[in-house]
């Protein structure tokens, strides 16, 4: 259920409504960048009689939400939200790049990779401290040690950082040194996770389970919105079908849909999705076409010798190429990169 206020409600009305949904037990969420003020309530609204608070002075209206995610809903919230993450944003006409390698691998392989990755105006730098591989004999990641380099390497460059979490005890090392913390496929539905990133105050990039739907990643995102963290942005990254030849099926179509039904920024992982080098920038050139926010790529300046995902991974060279590419197709489509 939402609550919409009047465009000029006063902040005592607004007060007293949400004195009253607390009062009956419910969880309260204000919306924000909106013209007019909303309300979510979240709980038990199915026996509430909307009359009772449409009576409110400054109310202009009460709407039942009928989707299972109340707070991701585009119902909540009209507008695009907006996540800043140090110098980039994601939502709106402004697409950004996320680029980095799959593994951080000592401190000279990501800060050399951070500064080619600053020549081609990429914002964020991405790094793998904390790997969940398939086989447990793959490289596991550098854990914090890796998180200190990723994080040199970002401050020298002047970009933002991102690296991803798998457990609750990842996230306060996490916090001293990353702007944005990732959620892996693996980790999409580990709800005791996602309930402690709720609780904090920094971005969360969700990537979406190879075998999940839309609707089940809007759930995932309702539960770290519901523990009072806004700063949500989704991620396709490619889901399980039957088609073996590439390592997963990016779902291209996920984005205008995600689009309509949720506020939250969406962009893709197209390394993943195809998880073949010479396929990636053509999935990343229709991401763009078909609206993605921002897009995060796996980039290596000797993809051959990486740790993890080389096969994937693009040069520097081919990086740069794409990202001159992507910049016609965002002017297309009246963006800007």
């Amino acid at each position: 259920m939402i609550v919409v206020f009047n465009e000029n409600a006063t902040d005592k009305q607004i007060q007293k409504v949400t004195e009253k949904l607390y009062d009956k037990g419910f969880d309260v969420h204000r919306s924000t960048g909106t013209a007019q003020i909303v309300l979510g309530v979240v709980g038990d609204t199915g026996t509430v009689d909307i009359r009772d608070y449409e009576v409110f002075e400054g109310v202009h209206e009460v709407i039942r939400i009928s989707e299972p995610y109340k707070l991701a809903s585009r119902s909540f919230k009209k507008e695009d939200t907006i996540v800043k993450v140090g110098k980039a944003t994601f939502g709106g006409k402004q697409i950004s790049m996320i680029a980095g390698p799959c593994s951080i691998e000592s401190r000279e392989q990501i800060k050399k990779i951070a500064r080619m990755m600053k020549k081609t105006g990429t914002k964020v730098l991405r790094g793998g401290a904390y790997k969940p591989r398939t086989s447990p004999y793959a490289f596991q990641g550098m854990g914090e040690e890796g998180l200190k380099y990723l994080r040199e390497a970002g401050d020298m460059n002047d970009m933002a950082v991102v690296s991803e979490v798998m457990d609750r005890m990842d996230i306060i090392p996490a916090l001293k040194y990353v702007d944005m913390i990732q959620v892996g496929a693996r980790n999409m539905q580990n709800f005791a996770l996602l309930k402690e990133l709720g609780k904090i105050d920094l971005p969360i990039l969700l990537k979406r389970g190879m075998s999940a739907t839309l609707q089940e990643l809007l759930m995932a995102a309702e539960y770290i919105m519901a523990g009072g963290n806004h700063q949500v942005i989704l991620c396709e990254r490619g889901i399980r079908t039957f088609e073996n030849y590439t390592r997963n099926t990016l779902d291209i179509s996920a984005i205008p849909v995600l689009k309509k039904l949720s506020h939250l920024p969406v962009i893709t992982d197209p390394s993943h999705g195809i998880g073949i080098r010479d396929k990636v920038a053509p999935m990343a050139r229709a991401s763009v076409a078909a609206g993605a926010d921002g897009l995060i790529i796996e980039t290596h300046y000797d993809p051959e010798k990486a740790f993890s995902d080389g096969a994937q991974t693009l040069y520097i060279k081919q990086y740069e190429e794409l990202v001159k590419e992507l910049k016609i197709i965002a002017t297309a489509v009246k963006r800007t990169l």
